[in-house]
């Protein structure tokens, strides 16, 4: 087995010195091969800089890469096209890695039975979700790049976050790289350009592997936690899903291409917002309406897309 972390950065060189930093102190078996390839998204920062010192420290370990199409995408599909391991494994530039991460992420795959392989997700340690949160909710901090099932090891039935997860390089070759009609670039947050890949396997019929043990903390800047910053979040999330999808098959009736069955959703989310009591359960509802008012946006442009 050999590894490459694929770790695609924009403009976020203090953050990017810092995962860096705690992937080189990566544990794993001396036989393994391993190295970081970095993916400069065309940075205006001392990303360059920043990078070339790891790659002067740790020669054998980290490589740099310009890739200079704007687009989360394009930056990952380069990655892939030029990483020498067998075993592709993704982080963020803005997360801080256990030094056993990379061994326990990697080690389900080394069979062959697994196709991919999911870890934790976990918010920088000294982080409390405000009150408006709904903790109970399953995805409650999802726009904080949050992926912690309750889950034990073993079989994933959902598709991981992309600041950790792992797949054998052969899967992109099989099913292709990730869309470049999603992901966040230039005039756009849309998102989901991981979660999507996932999806797309496991529709396949491949399986996927949790392995809560392979722990990442994701970075959680105060411009985040802000409730206009989750409703933005799950508008492009919904958006996200009806490109990936596209309109519902079994929709029957429609009006300018919106299934009708969503006007009456909205309606209703939107009533129980407005008579929702405590605050949690009121905003997890606007949530809800926001959503489904992305959804609707993009059901209408999809209708009006060229084909």
């Amino acid at each position: 087995m050999k590894i490459t972390v694929i770790l695609c950065t924009y403009n976020r060189c203090e953050t990017l010195a810092k995962a860096l930093e705690s992937i080189s102190a990566s544990i794993l078996p001396s036989e393994i091969p391993w190295e970081v390839l970095v993916v400069d998204n065309n940075s205006r920062d001392q990303t360059r800089e920043v990078v070339e010192k790891f790659c002067s420290r740790y020669p054998s370990h980290f490589r740099y890469m310009l890739e200079p199409q704007q687009g989360k995408s394009y930056a990952l599909n380069t990655g892939i096209r030029q990483a020498r391991g067998n075993v592709l494994a993704f982080t963020d530039d803005d997360v801080v890695v256990e030094p056993t991460w990379l061994q326990n992420l990697s080690a389900p795959l080394d069979d062959g039975k697994w196709a991919g392989v999911g870890g934790r997700v976990l918010p920088e340690r000294t982080f409390s979700p405000p009150s408006w949160i709904a903790h109970k909710d399953r995805y409650a901090l999802a726009p904080l790049a949050v992926f912690a099932p309750d889950i034990e090891a073993g079989p994933l039935n959902e598709p991981p976050f992309g600041a950790n997860m792992a797949f054998q390089k052969r899967l992109f070759e099989k099913y292709g790289g990730f869309r470049i009609d999603l992901g966040p670039r230039p005039g756009s947050q849309i998102r989901s350009e991981d979660t999507e890949f996932g999806d797309r396997i496991l529709a396949a019929g491949e399986l996927l592997f949790y392995q809560p043990s392979a722990i990442v903390y994701h970075s959680v800047p105060q411009e985040r936690v802000q409730k206009k910053y989750f409703l933005a979040w799950w508008f492009d999330k919904a958006r996200a899903d009806i490109r990936a999808s596209g309109i519902p098959a079994d929709a029957k009736w429609c009006f300018a291409g919106i299934p009708l069955h969503l006007f009456r959703r909205l309606a209703a989310w939107t009533l129980r917002w407005l008579v929702a009591y405590r605050p949690a359960e009121r905003f997890s509802c606007k949530l809800k309406v926001w959503g489904v008012a992305g959804t609707i946006l993009e059901c209408f442009r999809q209708s009006r897309a060229p084909r």
